[in-house]
Order: structure tokens, then sequence, then C-alpha cells
């Protein structure tokens, strides 16, 4: 959103994030803290390094830019990155999966601002976002669509008939993101269903390929951008995370993909996250 932010501030607004997740988590005693944590770097590019036209005062506003979270599990990164940026009160986030909440499980467009499609069901966010890139062209307009998606979620077939049509239509404004931690629920994704050379995959889709370091925002925000720049077709960048990022008990462990910390855990967690911010 702010393109004259510079890489320390963006890095400060990651941890204040990550330590969102920890305690909305905590709170609600239920949730899904490894992915989140994994695709934090990846929200902060997208919604605070200038790279997406997004508007939290006028969150309809027909020039946007659209983002599917697709991975709808990790609900809760998307609620702290939509309340850091202004959609809506800080103080809703201690509301996570309370009755009559806004902030339920998994999100809810058709309840909380900034969220543009409701998900949860795995496999499904590229077919909306390529039909959203494929409308948005045909009314000719300029917005770009993007959809962040986990690894794991690739082992659905309707991801790839989705990346055949949106190829098929050189739908140029979408940009794919995968959240590439290589664990999901039941372990490592290689053991559940090998994916092979995922860029490879992609390229024989018809995509053009970029791989960025997903816990660099520097990095993240040039290849969201190199991405912006291809005119011929879609495009897709594998960012290589670690599941749990930033909480070392959480990191690379799977048993953390749908687990919400104690008290006593979120606190090691916190104390965690603000002494990094603090070197």
């Amino acid at each position: 959103m702010n393109p004259s932010s510079t890489i320390q501030e963006l890095d400060e607004i990651a941890g204040l994030i990550r330590r969102d997740i920890i305690s909305m988590l905590c709170r609600a005693k239920s949730g899904h803290p490894g992915g989140s944590l994994s695709a934090t770097d990846i929200m902060t590019a997208l919604f605070f390094g200038g790279v997406m036209d997004h508007y939290p005062s006028n969150p309809d506003d027909p020039q946007r830019d659209r983002f599917i979270l697709s991975k709808g599990h990790a609900a809760p990164v998307l609620y702290a990155t939509l309340a850091r940026a202004g959609y809506f009160p800080l103080e809703e986030l201690s509301t996570l999966r309370q009755f009559g909440s806004r902030l339920q499980g998994h999100p809810d467009s058709k309840k909380l601002p900034g969220v543009e499609v409701s998900t949860g069901s795995l496999g499904q966010g590229l077919s909306i976002a390529s039909g959203l890139a494929l409308g948005l062209t045909q009314n000719g307009g300029s917005q770009n669509v993007f959809v962040l998606m986990g690894d794991g979620e690739l082992q659905e077939g309707l991801v790839w008939e989705a990346a055949m049509f949106a190829a098929h239509n050189k739908l140029s404004n979408l940009v794919a993101i995968v959240d590439n931690n290589t664990l999901q629920i039941d372990g490592s994704t290689d053991k559940v269903m090998c994916l092979g050379d995922i860029a490879a995959k992609f390229a024989a889709f018809g995509w053009r390929v970029f791989e960025a370091d997903g816990h660099g925002i520097d990095a993240m925000i040039t290849a969201i951008d190199d991405a912006k720049a291809v005119s011929d077709g879609p495009s897709v960048i594998i960012a290589n995370t670690v599941k749990g990022k930033g909480v070392s008990f959480m990191e690379g462990d799977a048993s953390w993909h749908g687990k919400a910390p104690s008290d006593e855990q979120a606190a090691c967690a916190l104390s965690e996250l603000m002494k990094r911010e603090e070197l």
C-alpha cells in the first residue's frame, strides 16, 4: 500500500502480525498457526509493499486489485493483515472464532470487509481467481488478481484445471503465489503426495514461473513486480517458506498445522517474537 515503506518498517509490520496471530489463537483455543506464520511475510509484501492496489477506507472500490486466500484455514494471517491495514479495528482480532464474531474459522466475504471470497475448501481459490481475472479483462479493467495457495493444496486436481484455463485465456492479470512450506496436516508433502517439481509443472501448463524467498519481503516485492510485468499469460511465484516461521518450537513442525498454543506456549512465543524485533 505504501511504496515508501522501508524493508525494516515492513519487517516490523510482519512482526506485529505474527504476534497478533499467536494472541488470537491462544485466546480462541483453536485455529491454524503454522501456515499463518509461514505466509506472514508474503501477506506483508502484498498489503504493505506497494505492489497491490487496495483501499481500506473503501474496500469495494471497483479499481482495487483482488486478493483471494485460497488456503482459507490460514484466516488468522488474513485477519491480522487486514486489521493492521485499517479494514477494521485491531481490537476485533480478540473475537476470533467466537460466537457472533465476523472473524470465523474461515473467511466470510459476507461479514468482513477486505475478504473478497469465502474460502476454506482447498483447491478452489485458483478457479475463482481465474474467473475474476477473466471477468475484469472482458470488462476492460486493468486490475490484478492475486491468489495465495498452500503447497499441499496443489494435490487437488481442480488446481490444474484452473491452471489450464488461465493459460488458455492468457490471463496476464493473474498472479498466483504458492506458500511452499513443504508441510501439511499429515506431515511432509513429499510423503503425503509428492508434488515433484512445482515450477516445472506450472511452466508445462503455460505459466511464467518465479521463485523467491517467502520470508524476504524485499524478494517477494521484486517477484510480485516481475510477475505483474508479464503481459502474455498468468504468473506464479513459488515462495519458499518455513511452517511456523518466527516461533522456534513451531518451525518445521507439522503438528502445529492446526493446533493453538497454550497460555504458556503463547507467552513463550510472544517473548521470542518481541526479542527478534529488538535485534
